[in-house]
């Protein structure tokens, strides 16, 4: 009777769609839809007190990155009144020279907050906060649904309401107010879930499970989906071992066995190709063209991952409070595992360990990923960080404490183990008006075990209401949002754009966008040698301009930083259609690496707009066929079911 406790679960009926029975195994009856399974609901009422906080009026402005995404959000919205609802090029950031932030940046949550700012006309800052409480909600109802498939519904109310209240997660959302971040919470469950049943019980269904969770991820946080790679191939090779191996010994040739492997491979291989795949108008450019910017700004001085180790006793200290990781050990934020999560994950291995069957191989494969992770921020590690392949791995992290991330999701699982054999003990004396009572008490135990982390702190801005003149007086003061690209030498710290922006807010004037990206310090009105410039049309990521030109060698200049994309042309100037394409160079005087467009002779329009290069050209059209591919695959099965005789 090695899997009598996981027979004792299935008799519950909270067993979902799994493999054939094996050897040993029992035949697992289906569960409802979640819609109808009332712990479902009672876990996602249990996170209003994570939620709560952001109910508040006010905003959390200092906290690390509260003030990043009401402007990250600001600038999607500049974008997309201009029509552009997959942006790029970000035209205000960097004191409005100009950033390819979107490129290089998952777009997915501030499009989320995007949509509730355009259609519904929330605030920017309400935007936010509805965003932060969908990553909750969303994050223990996936977290849920991959627990019961093999857990139960009683242990996926545990696991998922220690994933959302587990410290880490809690610090995201509080402190560090990395919305990208918590995000991606969501989709990490929904992955492993995917890959689990592709694995298990492979079809079309489950494969596009895990390709809608892995592009979720790669759209959501792209350096944590880097993170989780790793762990994930882990624990996708641990099931194929697990579930796909003959438990005689002997039974066929290894020959066989890794061909038995291959084959089991297949649908959850094509679930990771199909995310990429549908992912890869995002990560195809950003993967590419992240070489254009400049990426030392953002990993020297403080952003030196060699002080932000996490020292071992910080694990389990009870220390919380709000600022930001300085180098040393002695931060004022906390990066603890949490008592409560970490106390049940240890029960709960150790009274599910004798009676979980093949899930114990599993349950390993949870700690070591948990504990692996763990180790992966702390000083000890240092010595990996600074080895030349795995060092950049591991330093696409930035901080080594975002490694404790991967322990988050995996010490949530291993705490949804203690459900497993309190199910063979439950009977209606346990329950009082229709509720189950310990699991009540547990739930309890988990929510006030953070209670007092569960806190945000609503300032005033300091910059002012969200506008251009916010922006600027942001980036200037907090060293923020200033990104380079590769063609820049000195990291500019004002503008005239920005003074521009500024003397209008101070003047009580509604702050407005710039006319014109031209540097008209080049403009001479001399009739004999002058060159005169003046700008026809002007968008975030394009401006037309009519020059006057008796000499050759004569440039425009824009006040945008060099990068790929940008294209210039000669348009007809009858019908307003481009006739010749002009280069866009860099500038080779000063320090910025601004645009310059070669004008011919005489006079015209010039055309300057942000186009698609190859790379996004390829990545649209690999994620458009995969697209189609998966629906034409969806449609043949459908039609082969429909014809299959009963």
């Amino acid at each position: 009777m090695a899997d009598k406790l996981y027979s004792a679960q299935a008799r519950t009926g909270d067993r979902e769609d799994t493999p054939a029975a094996g050897a040993g195994d029992p035949v697992m009856p289906a569960l409802p839809p979640l819609w109808r399974d009332s712990c479902f609901w009672l876990t996602l009422a249990f996170t209003i007190f994570a939620g709560g906080p952001f109910l508040l009026p006010g905003y959390f402005w200092g906290a690390n990155d509260a003030r990043h995404h009401v402007y990250f959000l600001f600038e999607y919205d500049r974008l997309v009144q201009d029509g552009i609802w997959w942006p790029r090029w970000s035209p205000d950031f960097a004191f409005g020279y100009g950033y390819p932030f979107f490129n290089i940046y998952g777009p997915l949550s501030h499009f989320l907050a995007e949509l509730l700012l355009h259609f519904l006309n929330v605030e920017h800052t309400a935007a936010i906060k509805s965003i932060f409480v969908l990553s909750i909600v969303g994050s223990a109802a996936t977290m849920y649904a991959f627990v019961r498939s093999w857990g139960g519904a009683q242990a996926a109310v545990i696991s998922a309401l220690v994933y959302v209240y587990m410290p880490y997660h809690l610090l995201n959302l509080y402190v560090r107010a990395n919305l990208a971040e918590s995000m991606a919470f969501v989709w990490l469950p929904l992955i492993l879930w995917g890959a689990r049943q592709a694995i298990l019980r492979p079809s079309m269904r489950w494969l596009t499970t895990l390709a809608v969770g892995y592009a979720g991820l790669i759209f959501t946080s792209n350096l944590v989906w880097v993170l989780f790679t790793p762990w994930l191939g882990l624990y996708m090779a641990a099931l194929l071992v697990i579930h796909h191996t003959p438990t005689r010994a002997g039974a066929q040739s290894w020959r066989a066995q890794i061909g038995q492997w291959v084959k089991a491979a297949i649908v959850p291989g094509l679930g990771i190709g199909a995310g990429l795949g549908l992912a890869a108008i995002f990560w195809i450019p950003m993967a590419l063209e992240r070489q254009y910017v400049r990426v030392d700004q953002w990993f020297d001085g403080r952003y030196d991952y060699r002080g932000h180790f996490v020292e071992f006793f910080q694990l389990f200290s009870p220390r919380w409070e709000f600022g930001v990781s300085t180098i040393g050990p002695d931060d004022s934020v906390g990066f603890q595992i949490g008592a409560v999560a970490l106390t049940l994950a240890l029960l709960g291995v150790l009274s599910a360990w004798t009676a979980a069957g093949r899930l114990r191989w599993e349950i390993l494969a949870w700690g070591v990923a948990a504990v692996g992770a763990t180790f992966l921020s702390l000083s000890a590690s240092a010595p990996l960080w600074d080895l030349p392949v795995v060092g950049g791995i591991l330093g696409f992290a930035q901080f080594p404490w975002r490694w404790l991330v991967i322990p988050t999701l995996f010490i949530s699982l291993l705490a949804g183990l203690v459900a497993l054999p309190l199910g063979r003990l439950r009977t209606n004396a346990y329950r009082v008006a229709g509720l189950d009572v310990p699991l009540l008490a547990l739930c309890l135990v988990i929510v006030l075990g953070s209670y007092g982390l569960l806190r945000v702190e609503n300032v005033e801005p300091a910059e002012g209401p969200v506008s251009l003149a916010g922006l600027m007086r942001f980036q200037a003061s907090s060293d923020e949002m200033t990104g380079s690209t590769a063609w820049v030498k000195e990291i500019p710290t004002w503008s005239r754009m920005a003074q521009y922006y500024i003397d209008q807010d101070e003047a009580g004037e509604p702050v407005r966008p710039v006319e014109s990206l031209i540097d008209y310090s080049i403009v001479d009105y001399n009739r004999e040698t002058g060159f005169v410039i003046d700008s026809v049309a002007h968008s975030a990521v394009m401006e037309e301009v009519f020059y006057w030109s008796p000499l050759p060698d004569r440039h425009i200049v824009y006040e945008h930083f060099y990068y790929p994309g940008w294209r210039a042309y000669l348009l007809d100037e009858r019908h307003g259609t481009p006739v010749q394409e002009l280069p866009v160079i860099p500038e080779t005087t000063g320090t910025l690496g601004r645009m310059t467009v070669p004008v011919p002779v005489g006079e015209g329009h010039v055309l300057l707009r942000f186009e698609d290069t190859p790379p996004r050209i390829v990545g649209r059209a690999v994620t458009w066929f995969t697209i189609v591919a998966m629906l034409v695959a969806a449609g043949l099965l459908a039609w082969r079911r429909r014809r299959k005789p009963v």
